[in-house]
């Protein structure tokens, strides 16, 4: 008999866009040979629902997975996994009023920390204090009552192991399903800018994305185009810096978000250079993308950020110190960065290696 074994705390499948979804899509994509797969998927933001995807069962909760419900959706989802599944595979501390009742069930949990996400928190000092107990309490209880930990960046594995008595695994993300692909005419006459050389960015528009440096130090070298892929609406950060910088630099082009797979990949894979300007994530799914696909990467300088690219990557703290850096680039520094980059990637981000992981966990 094969084991059962549940997925939760995504928008489900099939994969649109985010970090866990690609992880759910290559875990069942590459494990439901050897284990009877189930994910627990958000009724509301699901068009076109299946019952199964890569020959893994799909159940549909009338939830969404982001926001507030996200605490009601993963929490059922849990609760039910518990009377039907033999392991859990919990992603995010979203479901965390759900994870005692494990002392109720002979049930496995593997929980994929995802980030410290007590560590995001901004805003009014009082509330914040507030919120960063809150969040510090979610993460001790799912910690507590999972049997393995999974942390995404040697930096987070780090951080579990010195703060917690419990086991914790290093699997990061693989970066392998992003491919070359060519510029067609079709994609020139859409984005001009893809006929001259340029570099490109793509983040969610939040102020620990830092895009504000990006732009702020482009600005200033207008020999260099830039790209900056983002979902600006979904912010007052976003919406302010679209306004302030769309159409007001001939070399800064700012794109709404592309959920093309190929239409990303094409404006990636033909990029001069990649900025990873993530401050507050672990490994970063469109970093290591990026490494997959041989781009040289210039990082913001955080811990995480480090110890993706093994500190072979260029670094900067602001927009001044990544000017310098692009001021001071050249042909040849370029190309060896960028085979450092590739070979990180073929090396530690690949589907296969990540999914063993996984799958050794679920055996054991």
């Amino acid at each position: 008999m094969k084991k059962k074994v549940a997925i939760i705390g995504t928008n489900g499948l099939p994969a649109k866009y985010g970090g866990f979804e690609t992880l759910v899509n290559y875990l069942t994509l590459k494990l439901n040979k050897d284990f009877d797969l189930i994910v627990y998927c958000s009724k509301i933001n699901t068009e076109n629902q299946v019952s199964e995807f890569n020959n893994s069962k799909l159940v549909y909760l009338p939830f969404k997975a982001n926001g507030w419900q996200s605490l009601i959706y993963d929490a059922i989802s849990i609760i039910h996994a518990f009377f039907s599944f033999d392991v859990l595979i919990i992603l995010g501390s979203s479901g965390v009023i759900a994870f005692p009742f494990k002392i109720f069930f002979s049930k496995k949990i593997i929980f994929n920390i995802g980030g410290i996400e007590w560590q995001k928190v901004r805003g009014v000092k009082l509330l914040a204090k507030v919120e960063v107990s809150v969040k510090k309490f979610f993460e001790k209880i799912c910690v507590n009552y999972s049997d393995f930990v999974i942390a995404d960046n040697q930096v987070i594995y780090d951080y579990v192991k010195n703060n917690y008595n419990t086991e914790c695994v290093l699997a990061e993300y693989g970066g392998d399903h992003a491919f070359y692909t060519p510029i067609t005419q079709f994609l020139m006459d859409k984005y001009p800018f893809v006929s001259n050389k340029y570099d490109i960015s793509v983040s969610r528009a939040q102020e620990d994305m830092n895009i504000h440096m990006l732009l702020e130090a482009y600005k200033n070298i207008p020999q260099r185009n830039l790209v900056v892929v983002s979902n600006w609406e979904i912010s007052e950060y976003g919406r302010k810096l679209k306004n302030e910088f769309k159409n007001k630099f001939k070399n800064i082009f700012l794109l709404d978000a592309v959920y093309d797979i190929e239409v990303i990949n094409a404006l990636r894979s033909n990029a001069t250079l990649y900025l990873h300007s993530h401050s507050l994530c672990g490994t970063a799914p469109s970093l290591v993308e990026a490494m997959s696909l041989g781009l040289p990467v210039i990082c913001f300088d955080v811990e995480t950020n480090r110890a993706t690219t093994e500190d072979k990557s260029l670094y900067f703290l602001d927009s001044t110190s990544l000017a310098t850096l692009l001021r001071n680039l050249d042909t040849d520094k370029i190309f060896i960065l960028g085979k450092q980059m590739k070979e990180i990637a073929d090396r530690k981000y690949t589907w296969q290696r990540i999914t063993e992981i996984y799958k050794n966990l679920l055996t054991k």
